[in-house]
């Protein structure tokens, strides 16, 4: 039988649990949720700058970038996988540079290589919203 401390001290850390739950599952910084692959060189109040590296066939978590621009150090053939488990594989040659619109994914590295890039993630440009579809048209 649990004293009254006990159950006050398990209440207390079911409450904060319950509170923290929203922000944790908003936190899907790829820094915060996938660190062995993604580490912040620099950041300011416009843009923050990430180093991405993966080695061969390794698989991240679902994370999301606001919109950025992305500079290949190295040959590149990712898998993207989105929240509804559409896939897209993208490729990118050393030196090649690609805008990337802002959104959720999850990565994977399809080489038996590493892959390095550069991701410079500007600030305030968020995933849009889905767009709806015009009156009459499904």
């Amino acid at each position: 039988m649990k004293t009254p401390a006990q159950l006050t001290s398990i209440a207390a850390l079911s409450l904060l649990a319950l509170l923290l739950a929203p922000s944790i599952a908003r936190a899907q910084d790829p820094t915060k949720v996938d660190a062995k692959h993604y580490k912040v060189e620099s950041e300011n109040d416009k843009v923050r700058v990430l180093r991405i590296h993966y080695g061969p066939h390794e698989k991240s978590v679902m994370h999301e970038h606001p919109a950025g621009q992305v500079v290949y150090l190295s040959d590149s053939n990712m898998k993207f996988t989105t929240p509804d488990g559409k896939s897209q594989v993208l490729q990118g040659k050393a030196g090649q540079t690609a805008w990337l619109e802002a959104g959720k994914h999850l990565p994977e590295n399809l080489s038996d290589k590493p892959t390095d890039a550069i991701l410079i993630e500007i600030k305030g440009h968020p995933a849009p919203p889905p767009a709806k579809a015009a009156p009459g048209k499904k």
